[in-house]
């Protein structure tokens, strides 16, 4: 009777813990984010190293700077009352998604386009940057618009983008070359890989300011709003964020950065 009772407390026990543990995942699930950030002491940010007016980095200072790099100034900022409590870790547009689910960063802001396929992966703040596709070719370039891109025409871009997927859909008889991100991208169509890349046009507005001799063409032809990228289930790190957004917007302080990278005020 004492081992049947004994082992009747046990899965008593047993139970009990797995109980508590249940519940204790699902607290870590909702906020874990924010309380490891507050327990480290800093903000990792998985940024673009390679897109001027976003996040670029400058080879001689090592200095990253962009939009995307003082939004997450402003979220550090927001938890802490101290914008250099941040770390920035270089994201592509292929690894973003494996080191937030690895844990390796808490939140992607990295031109990352709001898409339903990634809403399986990954949950999305508020859209805090809207842009859209387009195309950039050198100076003189017969490609002024997607109906140019036909059969034989290369068409540069990044891999993992929405960019390589939609221009396969626009212009399916083009060849299109993919690389690690976009600024390889834009090396190679200067060395003449390819006719044109394409991106969103705000990221090409910035190789078009870093190299005058390439033009963006075309207008937009697809809608590419960014969100900020969170791990999945962690509702409350999301609010975080979207309420710094809210904030940020109603004080003014977002369009004054708007304005500053991308040298006019947001529509």
């Amino acid at each position: 009777m004492k081992k049947r009772s004994k082992l009747g407390v046990l899965l008593i026990l047993l139970a009990v813990c797995l109980v508590f543990a249940g519940c204790g995942g699902k607290k870590e699930k909702d906020g874990g984010t924010l309380e490891a950030i507050k327990a480290r002491g800093k903000v990792i940010a998985g940024v673009k190293y390679d897109t001027k007016l976003f996040g670029l980095k400058d080879p001689a200072t090592g200095k990253v700077e962009g939009f995307d790099i003082d939004i997450a100034k402003a979220l550090a900022k927001k938890i802490f009352g101290d914008e250099s409590k941040v770390e920035l870790k270089e994201v592509t547009s292929k690894t973003r998604i494996p080191l937030l689910q690895n844990g390796d960063i808490d939140l992607i802001i990295a031109t990352m386009t709001i898409t339903e396929e990634r809403k399986e992966q990954v949950d999305f703040s508020d859209v805090y940057f809207k842009a859209g596709q387009s195309l950039l070719v050198k100076k003189g370039s017969p490609i002024q618009g997607l109906e140019d891109i036909k059969k034989g025409v290369k068409v540069l871009t990044a891999k993992g983008s929405t960019s390589a997927k939609n221009i396969r859909e626009k212009a399916p008889d083009a060849t299109v070359l993919e690389f690690e991100n976009y600024q390889d991208a834009f090396t190679a169509l200067k060395a003449g890989q390819g006719d044109v890349l394409t991106t969103d046009n705000a990221i090409l507005l910035g190789m078009q300011k870093q190299d005058p001799n390439y033009i963006v063409v075309g207008g937009n032809f697809t809608d590419e709003p960014y969100g900020i990228a969170i791990k999945k289930g962690d509702s409350e790190f999301v609010q975080v964020v979207n309420d710094l957004l809210k904030e940020m917007k109603e004080s003014g302080e977002y369009d004054k950065l708007y304005e500053q990278w991308m040298g006019v005020k947001p529509e």
